[in-house]
């Protein structure tokens, strides 16, 4: 259950970093679930049907065994000194996570890469295809490189749809076959594109973005271009950032037309009509205001417009008739001001305001949360002009997400812990005991990942989620077994000492059996290897450490809870009323129970007379026994 707790509220966090723990909470969740029940129900009736019994062979502990139960022993003497070294072994951990670099997720051979590439303004379909032909044409001599799709027209992510614009996907081959990684590949691909003249390009992921992106807002353009053209030069000079790209639309030349409008008033021209005679002649008609050709099985509309040279011929155009309010037409360049110009391709918004993305590739396995500190620490991002702000956006704003999200719901999941623990001990006190282990295992886990020269991403998050439940039930192994032990009158050290002891097997059995199942993920092994191998080295490292201190901190914060618990019932317990059985007195025995006492009593006397024969006097403990036994009603 307490297992169930942790992961249950992982599946209701809100947001995109819901949609990636969802299904994984709610998997494990009900997989433990059904695991208790074939534990609790199929497990004893096969082992009622396998196991034999065998002659008990009594062995004397080991010297490992021994040396642990010493310490142990001395962890509870000084228990005080035990738990402040504890408290700095937890302290010493969150000092060390701040030397772990925080990202998203981590670099995935995935065996495809996808980059758009842009040619300048004014560039027709025909340019496009001819840049991109040639591109193909010297990936293809890669041997890596298994095929290459060119989506001509169209861009994946910013940017939009213009014929200056393609994507294109390269396929490599599978990465067992191949010496090279995908970064490396990429890397070869960039080489390749750089080297074509007249040619912007940037990789996308597979969900359509860059690794990094941040955003420049602002109700003013200008000062927005400025900001992010200035972000986007000091972008470059960070060695973890390359191919920094503004997606500030280049000016494209366009055709301006703007009306003079007391004139045209004048001489009864509106200005719908300007631009009725501007559009059929560059566009053509709309489709219901096109004429048709009736083929008898079907009507083919016939576009009207003016042939490419003419719509390039600034005087053809200054000699479009408009049509006046009165029947007559004046030439186009007596109601408006004709002229070619630049303009933006297209305008962006970011809630409401206008939007400038600046975006960058990541070097190598370098951390997003690295590369997103040293750039908002650039002058560009920090002296801003007024009214523009610079925001995270994409994976880096899916990163902080899922870490304000995870840390919800390990706080509602470490509280139905509590309230678990407290239902099974019947105390306030002693769960404190068992989340005392939780903090232990958070320094194997940076210690592990600072080793792998790993980062802190969501799979790490995932991995913390494990160790919560198994480190718990670690510690319940221990503290279950020591009550039981003191229920059964032993005391309170030995207790705590012999549940370590007899406890000690299992707990690193299933250490150890959790890491070896953990192992071949941890070296990235198959596809998508690169995803869990941080999942796998948090989980190794957590669980070895907290393993090793939970045997020895555990048992130390057990005495100092008991002791603790004894001394307030000593403070508040005369404020407690007694309970329901001890105010109403002796339960009158039921007629079963008042047979069963005579039973019993007969029994004793038969045992007394065999024993010492007719009016024999009885021993006063003979007299005890028929009294001691109580036995309730029903």
């Amino acid at each position: 259950m307490t297992i169930i707790a942790v992961f249950a509220p992982v599946s209701f966090m809100g947001g995109i970093a819901g949609q990636y723990f969802k299904q994984f909470g709610l998997t494990v969740a009900i997989a433990v679930f059904f695991s208790l029940l074939v534990a609790r129900l199929i497990t004893p009736m096969l082992a009622a049907y396998f196991l034999r019994d065998h002659h008990q062979i009594v062995t004397r502990d080991g010297a490992l065994m021994r040396g642990y139960t010493r310490v142990v022993r001395f962890s509870v003497r000084h228990r005080w000194l035990t738990l402040a070294a504890g408290l700095g072994v937890f302290a010493g951990s969150i000092q060390l996570m701040g030397l772990l670099p925080k990202g998203f997720i981590p670099p995935i051979d995935e065996g495809r890469m996808l980059f758009n590439v842009e040619l300048p303004p004014g560039s027709r379909l025909e340019d496009t295809r001819a840049v991109t032909d040639g591109i193909v044409a010297q990936l293809k001599m890669t041997p890596e490189i298994a095929s290459v799709l060119v989506n001509g027209g169209y861009t994946v992510g910013i940017g939009g749809g213009e014929v200056r614009k393609a994507t294109l996907v390269v396929n490599l081959t599978h990465k067992s076959t191949r010496a090279k990684t995908q970064k490396t590949m990429e890397a070869e691909v960039a080489r390749v594109l750089a080297a074509t003249p007249d040619l912007r390009f940037w990789f996308v992921q597979s969900n359509g973005q860059r690794s990094l992106s941040l955003i420049v807002a602002s109700d003013d353009n200008a000062a927005a271009t400025r900001v992010a053209a200035r972000l986007q030069s000091e972008m470059k000079q960070l060695p973890m950032v390359a191919n920094p790209i503004s997606s500030a639309a280049l000016d494209r030349p366009e055709l301006q037309i703007r009306p003079r409008m007391e004139l045209a008033a004048e001489l009864g021209v509106a200005a719908d009509a300007i631009s009725e005679t501007v559009r059929v002649a560059t566009i053509g008609d709309t489709g219901p205001s096109l004429a048709k050709f009736d083929l008898g099985d079907r009507l083919i509309p016939i576009r009207i417009q003016l042939i490419n040279g003419a719509r390039g011929d600034l005087q053809t155009l200054q000699n479009l008739r408009v049509g006046t309010g009165r029947g007559g037409s004046v030439p186009l360049a007596t109601v408006a001001d004709v002229s070619f110009g630049q303009g933006p391709a297209s305008i962006t918004r970011y809630d409401g305001t206008r939007r400038i993305a600046v975006e960058a590739d990541l070097v190598g396995e370098a951390p997003l949360g690295e590369a997103l500190e040293a750039a908002l620490a650039l002058p560009a991002a920090r002296d801003l002009p007024p009214g523009v702000v610079v925001r995270q956006a994409g994976d880096a704003e899916i990163m902080g997400e899922v870490f304000e999200s995870f840390a919800t719901a390990m706080g509602a999941g470490i509280l139905l812990v509590f309230g678990v623990l407290i239902l099974l001990f019947s105390s306030v006190l002693q769960p404190v005991t068992i989340l005392f282990s939780l903090p232990l295992s958070i320094g194997g886990v940076v210690a592990a990942l600072l080793v792998a020269k790993m980062a802190f991403s969501m799979p790490v998050v995932i991995g913390f989620l494990m160790l919560m439940g198994i480190v718990t039930k670690n510690a319940i192994m221990l503290v279950d077994f020591a009550i039981e032990q003191m229920a059964a009158g032993m005391g309170r050290t030995d207790a705590i000492v012999d549940a370590g002891r007899k406890r000690a097997r299992p707990i690193i059995m299933t250490t150890i059996a959790m890491a070896a199942g953990m192992l071949p993920a941890a070296f990235a092994f198959g596809d998508g290897g690169e995803f869990r191998a941080p999942m796998a080295v948090a989980v190794m490292g957590g669980l070895f450490l907290s393993t090793l201190l939970s045997l020895i901190f555990v048992p130390a914060v057990f005495t100092i809870m008991d002791t603790a618990g004894n001394r307030l019932w000593r403070v508040f317990g005369r404020f407690v009323g007694a309970t329901d059985e001890a105010a109403a007195g002796p339960a009158p025995a039921s007629a079963g129970a008042e047979d069963a006492q005579s039973e019993l009593a007969e029994a004793v006397g038969d045992r007394r007379q065999t024993s010492h024969g007719p009016g024999a006097r009885v021993p006063e403990f003979a007299m005890a026994e028929v009294a001691m036994p109580k036995i309730s009603a029903g």
